[in-house]
């Protein structure tokens, strides 16, 4: 479903990308793990269009990424991907619903539909009582789950995970971990996380291990 041939990238004269090759089928959950500045955040990016390779190619569900741009790229990562990172980046002054909505209206889809898929996702999750609490009145946890609710509510093709849980205590990490498995049981959704946790990692179907820019 997502594959990227010989992705090279450098910023300045240091080179952090060299020549990485990369597959994911769909319905997988996939870690990389590396020591840090070994790449892996910088390959989730390029992978998920918010950066651009020096060179390489990447095709996700057979569109041939690098071709896209502007207005049609931006239409794409929205379609397409979803995105957890280790700090929620919520938006303070909107709700729960908002903030899981606001994917939704970017890409002009039914202001309707989108608030009850956000509400499904939102009861999945175990958050049907904060649909109207802001991001200041929820746990780190809940927000978190908010965050992983606002990923999914365009029925993207991957989510992409930056250390998700590296701002977690071990408990709600631990249930962030199997809430990843149960979505990819419940949804058959498909999953690159970037971690340094070796817990998560084991629970993935494949580890794949990034040193000094390259796939070991």
């Amino acid at each position: 479903m997502l594959e990227a041939k010989n992705i090279h990238k450098k910023y300045s004269d240091v080179e952090v990308l060299k020549g990485v090759d990369i597959k994911i089928s769909k319905g997988e959950i996939v870690s990389i793990i590396g020591a840090s500045g070994a790449g892996k955040s910088t390959l989730l990016h390029i992978l998920g269009t918010l950066d651009k390779p020096d060179s390489g190619s990447i095709s996700l569900n057979d569109i041939e990424v690098e071709k896209l741009s502007g207005k049609s790229l931006a239409k794409f990562r929205n379609d397409h991907i979803g995105f957890v990172f280790q700090f929620h980046h919520l938006l303070p002054e909107f709700t729960a619903l908002e903030n899981v909505c606001i994917p939704g209206w970017i890409g002009g889809k039914n202001k309707s539909n989108t608030e009850n898929r956000a509400k499904e996702l939102l009861d999945y999750l175990g958050l049907n009582k904060k649909f109207e609490n802001k991001p200041g009145q929820l746990s780190g946890g809940e927000q978190q789950r908010v965050a992983v609710a606002r990923a999914l509510v365009n029925n993207p093709s991957i989510v992409l995970a930056d250390e998700p849980t590296g701002n977690l205590d071990s408990t709600n990490a631990n249930d962030l971990h199997q809430l990843f498995i149960n979505l990819r049981g419940e949804f058959h959704q498909t999953f690159l996380i970037v971690t340094h946790n070796q817990d998560l990692a084991k629970k993935s179907d494949r580890i794949l291990q990034m040193k000094d820019g390259k796939m070991e």
